[in-house]
């Protein structure tokens, strides 16, 4: 029986765009190919998003080089359009994220449960680089 205490990580960003267009850009697969990656050297070529209770998401994460690639996918736990998002991993891990309108910006924070494997501080660097790559194409995309 595990008795380890999860520990959760937050990561957020304000993205100089509305929150309409943020939610388009987070869950839309043809936007989600052009930011879902923590560096250069990696890519997205595809992803599938279907954005409701129930509903799965899967996106295909490599390295450019072709050396490593993996899914990252889950299930919709919750989904109110334009503020909130929560979903299970394959790992069976809990995330949540919310859209926060600020005016003509939006603010992103996301809080998911750390995996046992790697540092807590890898892992939150890990996605806020994720987090800092949407915020550079949500507000290029304008």
């Amino acid at each position: 029986m595990e008795t380890e205490k999860k520990v959760t990580i937050t990561v957020e960003t304000t993205v100089h765009t509305p929150v309409e267009e943020a939610w388009k850009h987070w869950t839309e697969p043809q936007h989600i190919v052009k930011w879902s990656f923590a560096s250069e050297e990696w890519h997205a070529p595809r992803a599938e998003n279907d954005v409701r209770v129930g509903g799965s998401f899967v996106t295909r994460m490599e390295a450019k080089d072709g050396s490593f690639g993996f899914d990252f996918g889950g299930v919709y736990d919750d989904v109110r359009v334009n503020e909130h998002l929560a979903y299970t991993l394959g790992d069976g891990r809990k995330v949540t994220i919310d859209f926060i309108r600020q005016g003509n910006d939006t603010k992103i924070v996301e809080t998911f449960e750390a995996e046992g494997t790697n540092p807590v501080e890898m892992q939150q660097a890990g996605w806020q680089a994720f987090m800092d790559n949407f915020k550079k194409y949500s507000e290029s995309s304008k």
